[in-house]
């Protein structure tokens, strides 16, 4: 049976999730890309290094969020948000990276695979580990929608 998901559902599913996949588009160039996040109702947050899909969202802030999660082929559930990209500086930085760790460090093996816990405003835009700039940032969300198949 295919089927649309509930609001609840979504919200559950959005939640439930570490991995998602962006979708950005510029020029004609479309960008799909994997990456950890974090999900409080309102927003989707998340970190990079500075690269193309960053160069690419601050010219075109309008994205594309999509998390999923297969028991099988038969029995899966997808979602499918619309939204804003907003890069965050500052105290409004530090509040993300905290709902990031909040819901990541749980899933990290070890210590040395983290960042700080609580980390300060001034530590949230240290380099990653290719030496490129952080940025932290969300996605405001706009619209969600979802499918599931179950048998």
């Amino acid at each position: 049976m295919l089927g649309v998901l509930s609001e609840q559902e979504i919200d559950r599913l959005l939640r439930s999730e570490a991995v998602g996949r962006i979708g950005c588009s510029l020029d004609g160039r479309t960008y799909v890309v994997p990456v950890t996040y974090a999900y409080d109702g309102q927003a989707i947050y998340g970190h990079t290094g500075e690269g193309m899909k960053v160069r690419m969202m601050r010219q075109n802030p309008a994205v594309c969020f999509e998390v999923d999660h297969m028991d099988s082929m038969v029995n899966w559930r997808s979602v499918i948000v619309r939204g804003r990209y907003e890069e965050l500086r500052g105290t409004a930085a530090a509040h993300a990276m905290g709902v990031l760790m909040d819901r990541l460090l749980p899933l990290v093996p070890s210590e040395t695979a983290g960042v700080p816990r609580d980390p300060q405003p001034s530590e949230v835009h240290r380099a990653d580990v290719a030496g490129r700039h952080v940025v932290v940032y969300r996605i405001l969300v706009e619209e969600k929608t979802g499918r599931f198949e179950r048998r």
